[in-house]
């Protein structure tokens, strides 16, 4: 079932015969992943997606509402909130730290052993 409120998008893409396609679909419809943009077209005859998978090099662009913008860019936030606070503690071999505090952390790149920072 769509849900009205999250808009619609638009995509425009070369199909491989070298058409310039522009298809309007609800942004639940529309995603990227892998190189690749998903674009639902229809359901098979047991209700099951047809989603047509876009090279994104053949991608001009895709527009989409606002709201759903600012969605998109929490989600990006949050996951790389999530990846950063897995990598550092990782990092620090998984001491606790209070929340919201971080300790500085050096990583050498040069390779000079003579460094007092470590």
């Amino acid at each position: 079932m769509v849900d009205e409120e999250l808009g619609e998008a638009t995509i425009v893409y070369e199909d491989p015969d070298g058409e310039t396609i522009e298809k309007n679909v609800q942004n639940e419809h529309v995603a990227y992943f892998q190189d690749h943009w998903l674009v639902k077209v229809g359901e098979d005859d047991e209700g099951r997606d047809i989603v047509h998978r876009i090279p994104a090099t053949r991608v001009y662009h895709v527009e989409r509402t606002v709201e759903k913008f600012e969605e998109e860019v929490k989600t990006i936030r949050d996951q790389v909130q999530s990846f950063t606070d897995d990598l550092r503690s990782r990092l620090l071999g998984g001491g606790e730290e209070s929340e919201g505090e971080s300790k500085p952390l050096s990583i050498d790149v040069e390779g000079d052993s003579n460094d007092e920072r470590r």
